[in-house]
């Protein structure tokens, strides 16, 4: 995202500043930037602002059900259009269940705007009831924080937090209120002035570190363009397009880049890391030269670092200068905006190529090769029950990449990683850093609120659904109809998968008994029906579309289907954590197919 040259947008001018109480600013600051949705949930700290919010009718309110929910929301609601979600919460406990979707904007880069009401500014200090120091507990996992204690702080602290949310690197920003400067009156002055001192985040790289970038690319023999999240949330896909047609090189987007380049496209090798595919990591381990576009080198892309990619020179672009170099050493820094950069490239590759462009066909043959040999695939259970993998690729397939598809944390996330097709960035939400179980529910509620002419999918696993599935009551009031496909195997599948693989098949503590045997504690059909949602079990192949099929025609009520799937399928492929990304034993283990053990 791109700093804007006046942050602040104008407002009609008028002889006297208007007199407002601070909850009023609150409302009107919004509304001036153009907030139309909030989610959030009353309490002592906030009725002043919740009192406001009542009287008016251009800011739409989620009543969610937990403060998690409100946050996670305006995560995908922020996730979906690239635009600032918005979530409330009243002081002490609800302020601290905004913690783990702040800490998860963080590690994502959403751009998250958190208002917490706090106690009286003349009990602050006195552990007063309800009272909690939320900047203090925040601040490592903030962009920044403010705190109003006066109802004239109201404008300039909101303002400048949106400000700081949505440009450089998203991220979440917090504002405190107390609640005596919600109750007092104020003028009500704007623009407001904006006191940002050190906040410069640099957009423009500098034109030699792009043009250095341009040389290495035209001397390449074993090029890779290695988009990450950062292309996403620079709405740079387009520009990775023409950068990637115009250069011939192959391109892996990670967890947090699926669709920003269409995994239709030829050039595209798909997901590294971890659970990537082996085209994708073998590709970034042999090449001579890595591009990365808003990445992080993180450690389920790299493996051992000490040995990731031993023969590559490193092109390192990021909005954030903190990132450059932080894992991996970068022969040619850029610091700038993605969007930006990679267009300054595309040209400054055009005038170094000058019709002489470097021969890359024995690279490209070796992928080829690659992609034939390993295609991503996978076996059929031999206990009779659901391949999830299978229910997960026919959503996709039913559904189309017009879609907005949100996950939750763990194999299901991995397989629905794979399994669909992204063809267009926004239309995949995951918590990719954090891993918090339980973000797939609100993110998709959020999601659907900023895109209601988009079918909305939450793909969830029976262990996350039940940390924020009281969410769906949320849905069925306020008619937004999103679809909840519960991949469930009846167990922490992802935990009880290493604890197959390195634990020697000591299952402690990972059976939820959700779906298998006689026990089904709880019924999520019976669930689903006391919150209002049309609910549907699906335990054989023969009733995956159908179900599907159900579901994308009901629009009047969320839709959660309980897939009963088989408890032994395990994501594959895995590189496993610690080794490095050369070991391609696990490749000829599970050659051609990538079948489950």
């Amino acid at each position: 995202m791109t700093t804007e040259t006046s942050p602040v947008p104008s407002a009609p001018a008028s002889a006297e500043p208007e007199m407002l109480t601070g909850s009023g600013a609150i409302i009107r600051t919004l509304e001036l930037l153009g907030v139309t949705d909030v989610f959030g949930i009353p309490g002592g700290a906030v009725i002043p602002l919740y009192d406001e919010l009542m009287t008016q009718t251009k800011i739409r309110h989620i009543l969610v059900r937990h403060e998690q929910g409100a946050g996670h929301a305006a995560e995908g609601y922020a996730s979906a259009t690239g635009r600032v979600g918005v979530a409330i919460a009243t002081s002490g406990p609800g302020a601290t269940n905004l913690v783990t979707a702040i800490a998860d904007a963080y590690m994502d880069s959403v751009p998250l705007l958190a208002i917490t009401g706090q106690v009286f500014s003349t009990s602050m200090g006195t552990d007063a009831f309800q009272e909690a120091d939320i900047i203090g507990i925040t601040m490592p996992i903030t962009k920044h924080s403010f705190l109003a204690r006066r109802a004239e702080e109201i404008p300039a602290a909101i303002a400048s937090a949106y400000h700081i949310a949505s440009t450089g690197r998203p991220g979440p920003v917090l504002v405190d209120i107390t609640k005596d400067a919600q109750q007092n009156l104020a003028p009500f002055i704007w623009p407001p002035k904006l006191d940002l001192p050190g906040y410069r985040p640099i957009v423009k790289a500098h034109g030699k570190q792009v043009q250095a970038a341009a040389q290495l690319l035209l001397a390449a023999k074993k090029p890779v363009l290695y988009a990450g999240g950062g292309v996403i949330r620079a709405q740079a896909s387009a520009e990775l397009l023409a950068l990637a047609e115009a250069t011939g090189a192959p391109v892996v987007t990670t967890l947090m880049a699926r669709g920003a380049f269409p995994d239709s496209h030829p050039q595209h090798l798909g997901m590294p890391g971890m659970h990537g595919t082996v085209p994708a990591v073998l590709a970034l381990q042999e090449s001579d030269l890595i591009i990365s576009f808003g990445a992080r080198f993180d450690d389920r892309v790299t493996g051992k670092i000490s040995e990731f990619a031993p023969n590559a020179k490193i092109v390192h672009v990021d909005v954030d200068p903190a990132e450059i170099s932080k894992i991996r050493f970068a022969d040619v820094p850029i610091v700038g905006d993605a969007k930006d950069v990679i267009a300054d490239l595309t040209l400054a590759w055009a005038d170094a190529v000058q019709g002489s462009e470097p021969d890359t066909t024995e690279w490209w043959t070796y992928l080829h090769g690659l992609k034939e040999e390993f295609p991503l695939g996978f076996t059929e259970p031999t206990d009779g029950l659901l391949a999830p993998q299978y229910v997960i690729q026919r959503i996709g397939e039913l559904t189309g990449p017009e879609a907005v598809y949100a996950a939750g944390v763990g194999q299901h996330q991995m397989w629905a990683a794979q399994f669909i097709k992204y063809e267009r960035p926004n239309s995949w939400l995951n918590s990719g850093g954090a891993g918090t179980m339980g973000y797939s529910v609100p993110a998709a509620m959020g999601a659907k609120v900023a895109e209601p002419d988009r079918v909305v999918w939450s793909i969830d696993g029976d262990g996350c659904f039940q940390m924020t599935n009281q969410e769906l009551a949320t849905c069925t009031i306020n008619k937004i109809p999103i679809k909840v496909a519960i991949i469930n195997n009846s167990s922490l599948g992802m935990v009880r998968q290493w604890q197959s693989l390195f634990y020697d098949g000591r299952h402690s503590f990972t059976d939820l008994n959700t779906g298998h045997g006689t026990a089904m504690v709880p019924d999520f059909v019976k669930m689903a029906d006391a919150y209002g949602a049309l609910g549907i079990r699906v335990t054989s192949k023969d009733q995956v579309d159908d179900a599907i099929k159900l579901a994308l025609a009901t629009n009047d009520r969320p839709v959660v289907i309980d897939f009963i799937v088989s408890p032994g399928a395990m994501v594959w492929p895995m590189v496993p954590q610690g080794v490095s990304n050369s070991f391609v034993q696990y490749a000829k283990d599970h050659a051609p197919t990538w079948g489950d053990e």
